[in-house]
């Protein structure tokens, strides 16, 4: 049952016969089973609503991020199947109610790669990555509901995500920086309004030039060609690290961390450096 009317041209697409791509439609189709007898005969699965599973669709999806940061494909694989499983989930329900279903969701995203793909699959000729995220950013702008470049960034991502996209969006249509030293002197120039806000105790202009140095520092990240997100993620697990290691050191001398001193502790935090932890 398709509740969307086909009125996109389709070219011509190669598509593979071999044994692989044939298990994966009879997988996909088994899947799709599964789902489908979840939905009418567990009573778990037949309760559970868009909002309900909101939660486990964010989960899922942290999950299989922290898969990729490991290198752990077995458990990549793992998780690629649980957030599969949650499209099928939410295809499911939108089909009951008659918002639309999974042939739908299919054929959008067939659609939309093969209208932003003009280089692939139409006669627009490029030669750089470049050339084809511009292109991409031009196609949205012309699609039904864009006003702005900016407006499929979602509001609901973390921050530093957020940041990273809306300045990468902008600088596709031209708006950026020329010279990574120009970027360089921006930040410095953020850190010295953020400390002078300081000085004033104005907590509103210091959340402000804080918001503000953050924002320069992930523009220079761009520059630097380092994803912030990662970067921070990163440093974050290192720090957890590093700080177990501390902690784990007082507890061998049945020691409570509340007691020792900062010097005692930075000695346990060298150590975990010099581990490489």
């Amino acid at each position: 049952m398709s509740m969307t009317p086909e009125n996109t041209q389709k070219p011509d697409v190669l598509l593979e016969d071999d044994s692989q791509s044939e298990s994966v439609r009879q997988e996909f189709g088994r899947l799709y089973n599964i789902m489908r007898e979840l939905r009418a005969k567990c009573p778990w699965d037949k309760v559970q609503t868009h909002d309900s599973l909101r939660t486990y669709l964010l989960e899922e999806t942290y999950e299989m991020l922290e898969a990729l940061d490991e290198k752990n494909f077995d458990e990549l694989k793992k998780e690629m199947g649980d957030v599969t499983l949650q499209i099928l989930f939410h295809s499911r329900l939108a089909s009951e109610q008659k918002h639309f279903d999974l042939t739908d969701v299919l054929r959008f995203i067939n659609e939309k790669l093969i209208r932003r793909h003009p280089h692939v699959f139409g006669d627009i000729h490029v030669k750089t990555t470049d050339q084809v995220l511009t292109n991409w950013e031009q196609i949205k702008l012309q699609e039904a509901g864009r006003n702005s470049v900016l407006d499929g960034v979602p509001k609901a991502l973390p921050s530093l995500v957020r940041a990273y996209r809306t300045q990468e969006k902008a600088s596709r249509v031209g708006f950026d920086w020329g010279e990574v030293s120009e970027v360089w002197k921006k930040v410095h120039e953020e850190i010295a309004e953020l400390q002078e806000a300081t000085q004033l105790h104005d907590p509103k202009k210091i959340e402000e030039e804080l918001g503000d140095t953050l924002f320069s520092l992930v523009n220079l990240s761009r520059f630097i060609d380092v994803n912030p997100e990662d970067a921070l993620r990163g440093t974050i697990e290192k720090f957890t690290r590093r700080f177990k290691y501390v902690e784990e050191k007082f507890a061998e001398q049945k020691r409570n961390m509340k007691d020792a001193t900062l010097e005692e502790m930075d000695r346990y935090w060298d150590d975990a450096k010099k581990k490489k932890l």
